[in-house]
């Protein structure tokens, strides 16, 4: 998907005695709050290519200049850590954390632990009164199909984690590994998508040739969290009690299957735009949507007390997550052409 509007081609114009120059596209220059008279920066590749993008603001922060957190004291558990996933999510590779008082021992531990949550983050300052923590993430190694393939992996994770509770009735191990997991791969989804909404030809080596598909990326990445939230839940439901039965169990594992198969679907429409595979992945999540709200409605009265009721509703809004992917999947192909052609079986 490109620009496109009107064509891609710009013609060469005179300007002024010995000068050339070309016109903008009206949707870039707009989409980037460009004036007559503002000042743009180009980069220029070996290959005679040029990166064009909006001159940086004056005032605004250095690259590379580091994030300042200060207080008088930090007593609040959690707001430290909140804080740095914060930054870290919006694209900041330094985070400096100041305090008038010495840092107690609980807000370090925190700090630590936020930094080993966060994929390429380590302490490369600790004093009493000031730590700093470093990103080391090269972006441009990391592309968001790459990272959402990473999530689509851990997800079915969590899936055939439940699916071995309820039928060996034994605890689970890897629940705590995938959830800290989960958590970075989203943390850094979101740190991409934010990278690349300020530097496009970022945008493009990860994935986004078009500005306007990191719009479909941020459902895409709101969609994933989403049902890893609700895996995560279904996961600790079923370890809390995993001897206990329930008549329910067959249904649930039957459904744990179809939206692992749904989730491999729906991922490999998003990736891969067709609208054949699309339309397939949505009409297979509504109805998997269906199926949960069925199952849930089963698992009433007794099955309340084990997780298998919880569990149901879990999946009957994973199953909902997943037919907004779908929905985004079919946008992506609809997007890559001018015609839909749909053949109705006889």
């Amino acid at each position: 998907m490109a620009w496109g509007s009107p064509s891609r081609e710009r013609r060469i114009l005179k300007a002024g005695h010995s000068s050339i120059a070309v016109t903008l596209p009206k949707p870039w220059a707009e989409a980037m709050n460009l004036r007559p008279g503002d000042l743009i920066v180009f980069d220029q590749n070996d290959d005679g290519t040029l990166y064009l993008k909006p001159a940086p603001v004056a005032g605004a922060v250095a690259a590379g200049s580091p994030y300042l957190v200060q207080a008088r004291v930090f007593d609040t558990p959690g707001v430290l850590e909140r804080l740095v996933v914060g930054a870290y999510r919006v694209g900041h590779d330094s985070i400096e954390i100041r305090s008038e008082l010495p840092l107690p021992a609980e807000r370090v531990e925190e700090l630590l632990q936020a930094a080993r949550g966060l994929l390429g983050v380590s302490v490369v300052a600790h004093e009493p009164n000031r730590i700093v923590l470093q990103n080391f993430v090269d972006p441009s190694k990391y592309g968001l199909p790459q990272l959402v393939q990473r999530m689509k992996m851990i997800l079915v994770a969590f899936i055939e984690e439940s699916e071995g509770i309820l039928e060996h009735h034994t605890r689970s191990r890897r629940l705590a590994s995938l959830a800290e997991e989960t958590n970075k791969v989203l943390a850094l989804l979101v740190r991409q998508q934010f990278l690349a909404s300020r530097d496009w030809s970022l945008a493009r080596r990860i994935g986004s040739p078009d500005p306007r598909q990191l719009l479909e990326w941020r459902v895409v990445v709101h969609s994933l969290e989403e049902i890893g939230g609700h895996l995560a839940e279904i996961a600790d439901e079923l370890n809390a009690k995993p001897s206990e039965r329930s008549p329910t169990d067959p249904d649930l594992r039957q459904l744990l299957a179809a939206i692992k198969g749904g989730l491999k679907e729906v991922v490999e429409a998003l990736m891969h735009p067709s609208l054949g595979r699309a339309c397939d992945a949505y009409a297979e999540s509504t109805r998997l949507t269906g199926v949960a709200r069925t199952t849930s409605q089963k698992a009433k009265g007794a099955a309340r007390k084990n997780g298998r009721y919880a569990s149901a509703v879990s999946l009957h809004r994973a199953s909902a997550c997943l037919a907004a992917l779908a929905e985004v999947a079919i946008d992506r192909a609809v997007a890559g052409g001018n015609e839909t052609i749909l053949v109705t079986a006889p």
